[in-house]
């Protein structure tokens, strides 16, 4: 899966996502894209999940080109966790 390297801290602030990107959005390599009809995340799980689908619909016909990388962690909490750190 996709992940950087080596990053100076473990963990990324939340930040947030503003807007539409401007950059990347039109197709540079090849005929066909897949492109996001929403704003958010998206995990190397997800992008490696992708990538096999795709692979395997087409059987080795074409090359398929990745163009994003999830360099930003995403957490959550567990299941059953209460919001804060209290007791």
């Amino acid at each position: 899966m996709l992940q950087p390297k080596r990053t100076k801290f473990r963990k990324m602030q939340k930040g947030r996502v503003r807007g539409l990107a401007q950059r990347g959005s039109t197709i540079a390599y090849g005929s066909f894209a897949i492109k996001t009809m929403e704003v958010g995340f998206i995990t190397s799980r997800q992008i490696e999940a992708s990538r096999i689908a795709i692979n395997r619909y087409m059987k080795r016909e074409g090359k398929v080109w990745i163009r994003i990388f999830p360099d930003k962690p995403i957490t959550s909490k567990p299941a059953e966790v209460r919001m804060g750190k209290g007791k």
